[in-house]
């Protein structure tokens, strides 16, 4: 589907939404100021986890140096618990999968130096059927935290009638938050990371940094482009609402599965890295190739996605095959930038068929100064690729490809260029005359 945000009474309204996005009012509690970078068990095996399956898949992460990279999170997804509470209304681990349990699996994957993630789910089944929180947040917390794991993703299945619950989606995940704060006041613990998985698109960038450090904005990816597309389009709207300690998901890489080519691969987690999502592999990686090991630890990438100083997401600056602001769910914003601690990121997409160049004026970027000459850095061919001056153009970027690069100022543009603006419309003499034409 393509949108015309500009021309459509709906995109009236939509603009309306995007103007009242603000920075994230971040949770700030000492947690996930950066992005999380780990590992999801859903993707690759969904149900078929128990403890020997992620005990291996925290010692294959540090063999194939994906720790050493940063991804230090190992998280496990729905499906471990037994399908009944206990007498005393407790969650249990299923007592054949996870035998030895939790708290002794948790000790294991400590001991490798990763923290641990777990699920749940706030109606009152997950979403494959084992028991939710609702009604009992503060007592499930209270186990996770005692079986010591360190990140909560909280998903939004099985909701309750609304005679029950009598509140809107914020109260309803604000119920596990409360019991976040309440858990790390009674342990004087750090307070568990909470990621919303509200895939209701309730407008959940609004209000997600209020309750918890990350909070998904679509529903499941797929391992194909169309998919890739249609997330990065939904979220090329949402940009400004990303920063330090609370940030849009975009769903777990889904590199090495199958479905995409090298190409998608790479730009798949290029968009995922620059828009400062949690980057968690959803892959088997006992099954994991080369190239897309390659991938997930470039470490030009993975420095913007983990900046110390700026937390913004990039944003589009210019939509390219579509007129500016149009939403076309096959057909991102092809140009891309943002601020990072050493220049002005750029990612452009071609979100055609068919290889293409692409081409853009540097002040297009609002990060990127008039009059200047800037380096460039391409952060996939690791290599510098001479002086930009004015303008820019990436030649036969592959169908479905990016291209990354990073520019930093290096001084006045060479004098005697003609016109005086690069932007020769835009500018005037002190006299009145125009500088071009």
């Amino acid at each position: 589907m393509v949108t015309s945000l500009l021309w459509t009474t709906t995109g009236a309204t939509l603009l309306g939404v995007l103007s009242s996005i603000r920075s994230a009012v971040a949770l700030n509690n000492g947690v996930a100021r950066l992005p999380i970078l780990g590992y999801n068990t859903w993707n690759a095996y969904q149900c078929n986890i128990d403890e020997d399956l992620v005990l291996g898949t925290a010692q294959l992460m540090k063999s194939l140096g994906l720790q050493d990279a940063g991804y230090n999170y190992v998280n496990i997804d729905d499906c471990y618990a037994e399908k009944n509470r206990t007498t005393s209304g407790d969650i249990i681990e299923d007592r054949v999968r996870f035998k030895n349990g939790m708290k002794n699996l948790n000790k294991q994957i400590h001991a490798l130096g990763f923290q641990t993630g777990i699920y749940s789910d706030s109606g009152w089944f997950t979403c494959g059927g084992y028991p939710g929180s609702y009604e009992n947040e503060l007592r499930d917390l209270r186990t996770f935290s005692n079986w010591g794991f360190d990140y909560l993703k909280y998903d939004n299945c099985a909701i309750p009638y609304d005679s029950i619950t009598r509140t809107g989606i914020v109260g309803k995940y604000q119920r596990m938050a409360d019991a976040v704060k309440q858990v790390a006041k009674e342990t004087h613990k750090t307070p568990i990371v909470l990621s919303l998985c509200e895939w209701g698109w309730s407008q959940v960038w609004l209000w997600g940094a209020e309750l918890g450090q990350s909070w998904r904005t679509t529903g499941d990816i797929a391992p194909n482009w169309d998919s890739l597309a249609f997330i990065i389009n939904f979220n090329s709207f949402l940009t400004q609402a990303t920063d330090f300690y609370g940030r849009n998901d975009l769903d777990m890489l889904q590199l090495g599965n199958g479905g995409l080519t090298y190409e998608e691969a790479k730009s798949h987690f290029t968009a995922w890295a620059l828009m400062k999502s949690p980057l968690l592999i959803g892959t088997n990686l006992s099954q994991i190739t080369p190239d897309i090991l390659g991938i997930l630890k470039n470490k030009e990438i993975l420095d913007i996605n983990q900046d110390p100083v700026v937390g913004k997401s990039i944003s589009p600056f210019r939509w390219g095959i579509n007129p500016d602001w149009t939403s076309n769910s096959t057909h991102p914003a092809q140009y891309w930038s943002g601020p990072t601690k050493d220049g002005t990121v750029f990612m452009l997409l071609n979100t055609l068929n068919e290889p293409a160049s692409m081409t853009f004026n540097l002040t297009e970027s609002p990060w990127i100064r008039a009059g200047r000459q800037y380096s460039v850095r391409d952060l996939w061919a690791h290599a510098d690729n001479g002086t930009a001056v004015r303008n820019f153009t990436a030649q036969n970027v592959p169908p479905h490809g990016v291209v990354a690069l990073l520019l930093k100022d290096v001084g006045d543009e060479p004098g005697g260029l003609f016109p005086e603006c690069s932007v020769w419309w835009q500018c005037t003499d002190r006299n009145g005359t125009r500088v071009g034409g």
